[in-house]
């Protein structure tokens, strides 16, 4: 017998968190080196609908994650994602060395900002006006009839990374307007419509400060997350993807075509350090960056407990327990804003990757007070090398009030040396405090600069003699946003 009451749309089953499904997921290659932190993750096993875009705004730089299906297979997957491992000799982090983009490899002085990328769209959430005949279906034929909608797309998806200056809040605004705009058109689903099944879910302190602007300007509902509950969510989410996971490896890698060697790893997956010498403990590594090679971590899964350091325009160091449950136990107001603060009056960079440029050409020798200035050679006893850092800046004062000229690139290398090894003595302190020996560098900082993952590994190694490592992330600027992205999307009910 026919219902007396109006037919209503279906509705798509509500959920606390995103189960992505991310078996056979890999990471993209590259566009440049300004996009080795924001390469694309595709995932061909992913087929439910996903609209929402996630910003975390912190002081520095706003970050977007957005998932999108396309009818046109992703890029070629980068070669170092694919083997997990590297040579030293062509590697010096975990950048993509596949033919598309081997001409760029080698261009760290280009500094510009890459553009903005669409790739794909996002899938609505609600459904076309023709579906109002599925009304009263269960939930399975509805997702069912989604999944046939959307056949047309190559399959899965890829989750996708974008980043602008917080300063610039504005371009962030009109890119994800943009996306909005272009998925509505690529669906053929109205604009209004589009916007009703779209949610931002914000985070960082710019979810407070811009929520006006983000609501008004897109039209669309604006949920803030709490910043610590996303980066911990997001730590543990990119943990499951394969070759994520990295750490300089004090002993080179052979072959870039062989996977990671059993030595490195034992059954649970966590890093296995080498043999102790014969005094008992492990040689300190050498500070020389290509002594490094690039090892993975195998076993793509979670492991906790942990000590989490997020290194963004300040930094905060967030202890994980075993149960995921976690608390902020320090931090340092010495961060990546203030090396780009000091850089900005001291050097005439005018963006974080020019200032990562210029210290990759400088010589902080040259600025720098050094253990073989003081000693001659290296101070055996203590463990100390001679080309080990004694005074950051020591060599600019010079008696009598002459001041010498001292380069860019030196001074940017010299800075770049001293903020992040008082961020890599700090973290030791915390990981040796509350007995942790996964320590997780995250934080726009880092950007898969070579000389700053090799100053903060080389800090962890030197202060614990060996016994602990730092473990980098190839998204590690953008945990929070990866946290707000898998977050509730429906926590009430309708």
């Amino acid at each position: 017998m026919a219902s007396g009451r109006p037919m209503s749309s279906p509705s798509l089953p509500s959920a606390k968190v995103i189960h992505v499904d991310t078996r056979g997921a890999i990471i993209l290659s590259e566009e440049s080196p300004e996009t080795r932190d924001s390469r694309g993750i595709y995932f061909p096993n992913y087929i439910e609908p996903v609209s929402h875009i996630a910003v975390d705004v912190g002081g520095s730089l706003a970050k977007v994650v957005y998932f999108t299906r396309s009818p046109d297979p992703p890029s070629s997957p980068s070669v170092v994602a694919t083997h997990g491992s590297a040579s030293p000799s062509t590697i010096s982090t975990p950048r993509s060395i596949s033919p598309s983009t081997s001409q760029h490899s080698g261009s760290s002085l280009e500094v510009a900002a890459s553009p903005s990328r669409h790739n794909g769209a996002l899938t609505p959430l609600v459904l076309g006006p023709h579906t109002h005949t599925l009304s009263g279906l269960d939930d399975g034929l509805v997702r069912d009839s989604l999944i046939r909608r959307t056949s047309q797309h190559f399959p899965g998806g890829s989750l996708n990374f974008e980043r602008f200056e917080t300063d610039n809040i504005h371009e962030c605004v009109e890119f994800i307007l943009s996306l909005i705009e272009r998925s509505a058109t690529v669906n053929h689903v109205p604009i209004q419509e589009m916007r009703r099944g779209v949610k931002i879910m914000a985070t960082g302190g710019g979810a407070h400060k811009f929520y006006e602007l983000f609501k008004d300007t897109l039209q669309v509902e604006v949920r803030r997350e709490d910043e610590m509950e996303c980066l911990i969510e997001g730590l543990k989410f990119i943990t499951l993807i394969p070759d994520e996971v990295y750490y300089f490896s004090d002993e080179l890698i052979h072959s870039a075509s062989n996977p990671i060697a059993s030595s490195h790893t034992c059954s649970s997956g966590k890093p296995v350090l080498p043999s102790a010498g014969t005094n008992g403990t492990l040689e300190r590594p050498s500070p020389d960056p290509p002594k490094f090679g690039v090892t993975f971590v195998g076993d793509p899964t979670p492991q906790l407990p942990c000590l989490l350091v997020n290194i963004g325009s300040g930094v905060s160091i967030i202890k994980v327990n075993e149960d995921g449950t976690f608390e902020r136990v320090s931090g340092t107001s010495v961060g990546g804003g203030t090396l780009w603060g000091l850089l900005s009056l001291l050097t005439p960079a005018t963006t974080f990757d020019e200032m990562l440029a210029f210290s990759d050409r400088g010589d902080n020798a040259h600025v720098d007070m050094l253990v073989g200035d003081i000693y001659g050679q290296d101070y055996s006893k203590l463990g100390l090398k001679s080309t080990t850092i004694a005074s950051s800046f020591s060599k600019v004062f010079k008696k009598g009030g002459k001041k010498g000229d001292f380069s860019p690139e030196d001074i940017s290398r010299s800075l770049l040396y001293a903020v992040s090894n008082n961020i890599g003595q700090i973290a030791y302190m915390n990981a040796e405090k509350y007995n942790l020996d996964r320590i997780y560098f995250g934080g726009c900082f880092i950007r898969g600069h070579a000389a700053t993952i090799t100053t903060l590994s080389y800090a962890i190694r030197f202060w614990s003699k060996g016994t602990k490592r730092a473990l980098f992330l190839r998204h590690e600027g953008f945990l929070g946003a990866i946290g707000a992205w898998i977050r509730n999307i429906d926590s009430a009910e309708d």
